[in-house]
């Protein structure tokens, strides 16, 4: 198998990386995260200009027609700024099930406008007491009249406070853990009824609470097939692994960098603390993590369209394991070998590590898919 990039996608990594390195320091990042929104509409128009937001759909539906490699490609990056605009709640799962499953007035209405930056979009599927279990949907859809009214609680639900729309799942037939009975509705932000909690999370990023009391949805809002969401929903999910992955490998990536370089700046008993052996050996390991991070996570993109679900399943799980494992791995090492200042705010290290632990929890963490390979 080719794991090479051609020419079109090596000028994409180069420009992600050049956004990063110049438009994207990390001071620019904690001042950022730390505003009011967490959210800079420049730097969002920015990465409109350079074709991100537009980049994973077909051009039929006014995007640019790349495929899962460009997503990793720019997940990377996103990684190694550690950049906090809503690239994954925004394009990677709102506009990926828009794309999958919406009607054709869907999608010339909200990708045009999600390609030039102009909306965002947020996934309300995740609900207390799932588990990782993602058919656990005790939200309802009741029909009424021509339409279905709304009622549950969603939470941590990424980037729901900047949200311009929220494809909400409920449950419209079936019990609770049923994989059938799911569907999917597009709510504007200013629907009747729902209420968005916005918070920041541990790792500079914002999250929120939705709680949906009798939100009136038309047959219009329908995102798919009634009683059929269940597939696009792991679908969705699947993208969304295979994405972080790729963040993560650019997390760990940084960490590394940075405590190679330090090593070789600390000073102890007259040499630096890079040249003691023990030290090396270290750094050792944490670089085949990396590299056996990227293998995973590149094997995890190339398999998103693979027919056998089995398979892709596997590589998705061997991926998130791999992730959260060789992550947490890193992190403490890079905290480790940092001494004290590895644990203080005013280092990288501490930001990046927070960020690996937060994707390790999300769509399942390690242990989760572990046991889901283990079963499969």
């Amino acid at each position: 198998m080719d794991f090479s990039l051609s020419e079109e996608q090596r000028l994409l990594k180069e420009s992600a990386e050049r956004f990063v390195e110049k438009d994207y320091p990390f001071a620019r990042r904690r001042e950022i995260s730390e505003g009011p929104d967490g959210f800079d509409a420049k730097m969002w128009s920015t990465m409109a200009e350079l074709g991100w937001l537009g980049m994973p759909f077909a051009e039929e539906d006014g995007g640019f027609g790349g495929s899962p490699v460009e997503t990793m490609i720019v997940m990377e990056a996103i990684g190694k700024g550690l950049i906090v605009e809503p690239f994954l709640p925004t394009v990677v799962l709102g506009g990926g099930l828009v794309s999958l499953a919406g009607s054709a007035e869907q999608k010339k209405t909200i990708i045009p406008a999600v390609t030039a930056g102009e909306m965002r979009l947020a996934l309300a599927h995740t609900e207390p007491g799932a588990r990782f279990n993602l058919a656990h949907v005790e939200t309802t859809a009741a029909r009424e009249g021509g339409g279905f009214l709304l009622g549950g609680h969603k939470g941590v639900v990424l980037d729901g406070g900047g949200a311009d729309r929220i494809i909400v799942s409920a449950r419209t037939s079936g019990s609770v853990r049923d994989e059938a009975g799911l569907t999917l509705f597009v709510l504007d932000r200013e629907s009747a009824g729902l209420v968005i909690r916005d918070y920041p999370t541990v790792d500079g990023l914002r999250a929120a609470e939705v709680e949906l009391a009798d939100v009136a949805a038309g047959t219009g809002d329908v995102l798919g097939p009634v009683d059929g969401a269940f597939p696009l929903i792991e679908d969705a999910s699947e993208r969304a692994i295979a994405a972080l992955s790729a963040e993560g490998v650019g997390i760990m990536g940084v960490l590394h960098d940075d405590t190679l370089e330090y090593l070789k700046t600390r000073q102890q008993f007259g040499r630096p603390i890079g040249s003691f052996q023990a030290l090396q050996h270290r750094m050792v390991d944490m670089f085949i993590e990396v590299e056996q991070a990227r293998s995973m996570a590149v094997m995890a993109t190339l398999r998103l369209d693979e027919p056998d679900a089995d398979a892709r399943r596997r590589a998705i799980s061997a991926a998130k394991v791999q992730i959260g494992r060789g992550g947490r791995f890193v992190g403490q090492q890079a905290i480790q070998l940092h001494g004290g200042l590895g644990m203080t705010d005013e280092l990288r290290i501490s930001h990046y590590f927070k960020r690996l632990t937060m994707i390790d929890t999300q769509f399942g963490n390690a242990d989760y898919h572990l046991d889901r390979m283990g079963a499969g």
